[in-house]
């Protein structure tokens, strides 16, 4: 399958100029081959969070909501429909809840990969670590008074709409399940799309640093991808071109949605 991809060239420096970065080749594009038998598209933490008037503190801590709902309505459809119309493996990376527990691609999951690992071992904790973090939640991230509403939003989660999973395809809750569903359909290129390119997509289970460690090339759907923003980057959404860069760097490539469906198509 031939697909035009985009790349970035993070070389060379050139250190006559008064920023020697500004030398790097930067975007580039190009049409690569892909083997359709080794590829798989990953839907990941497509998560319907309730409306503002439901769930106004979770709406208030991550303004991206409103970005995931419209990409699935517009972006999803055509975009699962032709992954699915073209027999690609079509995998989801669930988490959060237990919204997924009764799919029958999260069973298959769980019979394929076995018990997954226990967590980490932990640090000891003491009370000014306690106390640190006490800070970092009330100041940082979500705020006291968000904080009830995001438990709440969290109780009652659910797939999106146009993102829920079809009976036969795989639903994974950590890299070990998603890696045993790779190993089963021989996928060894992962296409991703989801929320949030910088932040679940890169650094959840199942996201492309967990995959990547086990071999798995990670690249990601540009259109089909929000990210995490900041008071600073929010009008431009800054935070997903560093997060579609970071991919294109350290994992995989960045693919339009209209490039990949047509070479499905094709």
């Amino acid at each position: 399958m031939k697909l035009s991809a985009q790349y970035y060239q993070q070389f060379d420096a050139d250190f006559a100029l008064e920023v020697p970065g500004e030398g790097y080749g930067g975007w580039k594009q190009a049409t690569i081959d892909l083997s359709a038998e080794h590829t798989a598209v990953v839907v990941m933490h497509a998560w319907d969070t309730g409306t503002r008037q439901q769930f106004p503190g979770w709406h208030r801590a991550v303004e991206y909501i409103p970005r995931s709902v419209e990409i699935s309505r517009t972006i999803f459809p055509g975009l699962l429909g032709a992954v699915r119309n073209a027999a690609l493996p079509l995998f989801h990376v669930v988490g959060g809840g237990d919204y997924y527990s009764k799919c029958p691609g999260y069973q298959r999951a769980l019979a394929l990969a076995g018990p997954s690992p226990g967590p980490l071992p932990q640090v000891d904790r003491d009370p000014m670590l306690d106390q640190l973090r006490a800070f970092r939640n009330e100041h940082v991230f979500v705020g006291s008074h968000n904080r009830a509403d995001v438990e709440r939003g969290f109780k009652a989660l659910d797939f999106l709409p146009e993102a829920r999973p079809l009976d036969s395809e795989g639903v994974a809750e950590d890299g070990h399940q998603l890696f045993a569903l790779c190993k089963e359909r021989g996928v060894n290129h992962l296409i991703y799309a989801g929320f949030a390119i910088n932040w679940c997509l890169l650094l959840s289970p199942g996201g492309m640093a967990d995959m990547s460690q086990r071999g798995v090339m990670c690249s990601a759907l540009r259109q089909a991808v929000t990210a995490v923003e900041n008071k600073e980057t929010a009008r431009r959404e800054l935070c997903k071109e560093l997060g579609l860069w970071r991919v294109a760097l350290a994992y995989g490539f960045v693919f339009d949605v209209d490039a990949l469906m047509g070479a499905l198509k094709a």
